[in-house]
């Protein structure tokens, strides 16, 4: 990194060129910089790819990453390795309540989940059918992230669990007031059994007082010819 945007970063700017600083991911990095996020809970990491991105556009505050699957969780662990800010958590999924639970292994492990697939998204996309069913340990996120805070961070809280967005936030309640943003994705369509729609999860963000202020592509399904999930990163009204 030269001095010069070495410099802007502590400022809170992100010199990029023109072009790239309207791909998507730059535009969330920018936002995280502009509200001066200086660690990023990453819940439902995979395998690193949330986190390689972050890194690729210029973020360098603290990442905490959650990753239930064993596979996934071993491969995310050997991508932080190099990282000393980048944390993985032991192995878990999150929820409203500590307990354990048992998730979906989806042929494609990022499709995996803690709640059935719909009969659409099994016709929609075979690739992602269930091929195992693995144990986990489950945890809530207020107690699972307190060790990696410190008093003064202003965390962001990224969430990509396939349906269960609603059970994290639940296992968040003492967390949430500390929130500086979310991001977490949205859908449009029915893909998991009993999942949230974006319509309710919408007004549930703003009743906590968060505002959308991007809109990140997700899941386009060439068969509908139209989108199905989408991210939405929503900041608190009074952050920055």
């Amino acid at each position: 990194m030269t001095p010069l945007k070495a410099m802007a970063g502590w400022l809170g700017y992100d010199l990029v060129p023109r072009r790239k600083s309207r791909l998507p991911q730059a535009q969330l990095a920018a936002i995280l910089a502009r509200h001066r996020i200086s660690c990023v809970l990453d819940v439902g990491a995979n395998v690193g790819q949330y986190a390689k991105r972050l890194r690729a556009h210029g973020y360098q505050g603290k990442i905490v990453s959650f990753e239930p699957l064993r596979a996934a969780h071993q491969a995310l662990s050997e991508a932080a390795a190099a990282d000393p800010a980048w944390q993985i958590a032991p192995r878990m999924a999150l929820g409203a309540a500590a307990g354990s639970a048992e998730i979906e292994v989806s042929a494609e492990s990022d499709m995996s989940s803690l709640r059935p697939q719909t009969a659409l998204l099994r016709e929609l996309s075979p690739s992602s059918a269930v091929r195992a069913r693995e144990p986990v340990p489950l945890a809530r996120l207020d107690e699972a992230a307190l060790p990696y805070l410190a008093p003064d961070d202003r965390p962001f809280l990224k969430i990509d669990t396939q349906g269960f967005e609603v059970e994290v936030l639940a296992g968040a309640e003492e967390l949430l007031p500390r929130l500086a943003g979310i991001q977490l994705e949205l859908s449009l369509l029915p893909l998991y059994e009993d999942a949230l729609g974006f319509r309710p999860m919408l007004d549930q963000l703003a009743a906590w007082g968060f505002e959308l202020h991007l809109v990140l592509p997700g899941y386009f399904e060439r068969k509908l010819a139209r989108q199905v999930e989408i991210d939405g990163v929503f900041m608190r009204a009074a952050a920055g």
